[in-house]
């Protein structure tokens, strides 16, 4: 049974956002089990907090924005692939503006400064969502398909 895991220090990264201009000042903290991905806007306050969740997403217009009522934040793609990737569960993502720094262009800088330390198994076993019957959206307009079916093994095409 794999665990959760969260990093084992405190990550900071600086720049400008690639839509706004805008000097952002950003880090990703350690976080408790079940915390998930989260984004803190300390410009607006400490409870200005969004999910990083389907359900929040607001606008994929060039970027992905999530939002839950008035606090948002923008371009979130780079910093989430690094930490999807990496196998991260639990971070709590401090950032003092609305879009992420885009440094450069690539989840490669957050992967280049965490990778390195490791991280932190977690005294919690990691969450999975499991299909349990056939999910196909279709966009007739658009051509696109998209099937998910319940296997034992990762598959896809």
């Amino acid at each position: 049974m794999l665990m959760q895991q969260t990093l084992t220090k405190s990550y900071s990264f600086e720049g400008k956002g690639l839509h706004t201009g805008r000097v952002a000042r950003m880090t990703i903290n350690p976080a408790p089990v079940d915390t998930g991905i989260r984004f803190r806007r300390t410009d607006i306050g400490e409870d200005a907090i969004v999910d990083a969740l389907a359900e929040f997403v607001s606008n994929t217009a060039r970027s992905t924005t999530i939002a839950n009522g008035e606090v948002s934040v923008a371009t979130i793609e780079h910093v989430l692939s690094a930490l999807t990737g990496m196998g991260v569960d639990n971070a709590l993502i401090d950032i003092d503006n609305i879009e992420v720094p885009i440094l450069d262009g690539s989840a490669k800088p957050y992967i280049d400064a965490i990778w390195a330390d490791g991280f932190q198994q977690q005294d919690a076993p990691r969450r999975y969502i499991e299909i349990k019957k056939t999910i196909e959206i279709r966009n007739e307009e658009k051509g696109s398909l998209v099937r998910i079916e319940p296997a034992e093994e990762f598959s896809y095409d």
